[in-house]
C-alpha cells in the first residue's frame, strides 16, 4: 500500500519561551504544500533474513542517519510496541519533500506511517490517538495526521484548527544547499511574546502579512547565512506578495497571485512552485 506524506511551512514563528526540559515554547500556523514524498509498505516473507521487523530503502534523495533510526522505522516501532500483532514490513521512501529545509519533510513520513499501518492493518486508532503517538516521535508529527491548517503552541503539538484557504495562491520553494543549525538557531533566538498573535495576523489579508508575520529564526539565520535573506528579498522582487523562512530553514517560499519560473534565478538550488491547496 502507498501513501504520499505532505510538506509544511510555517506562516508566522514565534519563540515565546524556555521550557525547563530544554525546548521552548512556540506560536506558530502550520500550512499544508503539495510537495510530497512517497511512501510504500509491503509484508516482509515470514523467511526473509532481515534483522528488523521493519526494514526500508529511502531513494531520490540522501538522507543523514542510520536508516534505522529514520522516523518511519521510529513509528512502526512505537505502534508495534502496543499492537504486536503487526507483521514485518519493507518500506521504500522516496524522498522528494527537500531535508533540513524547515518542511517538516521527516514528520510528515512518521504521522503517515502511522496512517498507513493503522489502515493496512486494521488497527482501529482514531485521529486524536494517532496524534498522540506521532507527538511522541517530534514536535510537529502530529499535524501531519490530518495535514490541514492549524495554529499551534507548546513545542508545536498543541494544535488547533484554523479556517484558512490559500487556494487561489501559488507557493514558490527555494531551498539553497546550506545546511542551518536547529540547535544553534534556538541558542541565538531571544524568547518574547509579538505585539500581535501569528493566528489573528494570518486572518488579515495576505497583503498585510510582510509588515507584521515574523519568523523569529530569520534575524539570526540571515545573520550567519545571508544567501538564504537574499532568496527571501528576491522572491519579493520576482512579485510576492508575501515571502518567509519556513521553520528554522533553510527553505525560504514565497506566495504568489501566478506561477513563477524560478530556476533562471536560482540555479543549482531545489525549487518548486505549484498551487496551494
Amino acid at each position: 500500500m502507498i501513501t504520499f506524506p505532505i510538506a509544511k511551512v510555517n506562516l508566522g514563528l514565534n519563540v515565546v519561551g524556555r521550557r525547563p526540559d530544554g525546548y521552548h515554547d512556540l506560536q506558530t500556523v502550520f500550512y499544508p504544500v503539495p510537495i510530497k514524498d512517497a511512501l510504500e509498505l509491503t509484508l516482509m516473507n515470514t523467511r526473509f533474513p532481515s534483522p528488523s521487523d521493519c526494514d526500508i530503502k529511502v531513494t531520490n534523495l540522501d538522507v543523514e542517519g542510520d536508516e534505522q533510526r529514520n522516523l518511519v522505522v521510529r513509528a512502526y516501532q512505537l505502534l508495534k510496541q502496543d499492537f504486536p500483532q503487526l507483521p514485518r514490513v519493507h518500506a521504500h521512501l522516496y524522498k522528494a519533500i527537500p531535508t533540513q529545509a524547515g518542511m517538516g519533510g521527516g514528520s510528515s513520513d512518521c504521522a503517515y506511517t502511522i496512517k498507513l499501518l493503522n489502515e493496512m492493518f486494521t488497527i482501529g486508532l482514531s485521529d486524536q490517538q494517532m496524534m498522540a503517538y506521532a507527538a511522541r516521535l517530534g514536535a510537529d508529527c502530529a499535524f501531519f495526521i490530518l495535514s490541514r491548517p492549524a495554529y499551534a503552541e507548546g513545542i508545536g503539538e498543541q494544535l488547533q484548527p484554523i479556517a484558512l484557504d490559500l487556494s487561489d495562491y501559488h507557493i514558490a520553494v527555494v531551498r539553497p544547499d546550506i545546511p542551518v543549525s536547529t540547535k544553534e538557531a534556538f541558542s541565538l533566538v531571544k524568547p518574547q511574546h509579538p505585539a500581535k498573535n501569528c493566528r489573528d495576523i494570518i486572518m488579515q489579508p495576505v497583503e498585510t502579512w510582510r509588515e507584521e508575520l515574523v519568523n523569529d529564526f530569520e534575524q539570526s539565520v540571515f545573520a550567519l547565512h545571508p544567501e538564504i535573506g537574499q532568496i527571501k528579498q528576491r522572491l519579493y522582487d520576482l512579485g510576492a506578495v508575501y515571502a518567509a523562512m519556513s521553520g528554522s530553514g533553510s527553505a525560504v517560499f514565497g506566495l504568489f497571485r501566478e506561477p513563477v519560473i524560478l530556476e533562471a534565478d536560482f540555479p543549482s538550488m531545489f525549487t518548486y512552485c505549484g498551487r496551494l491547496i
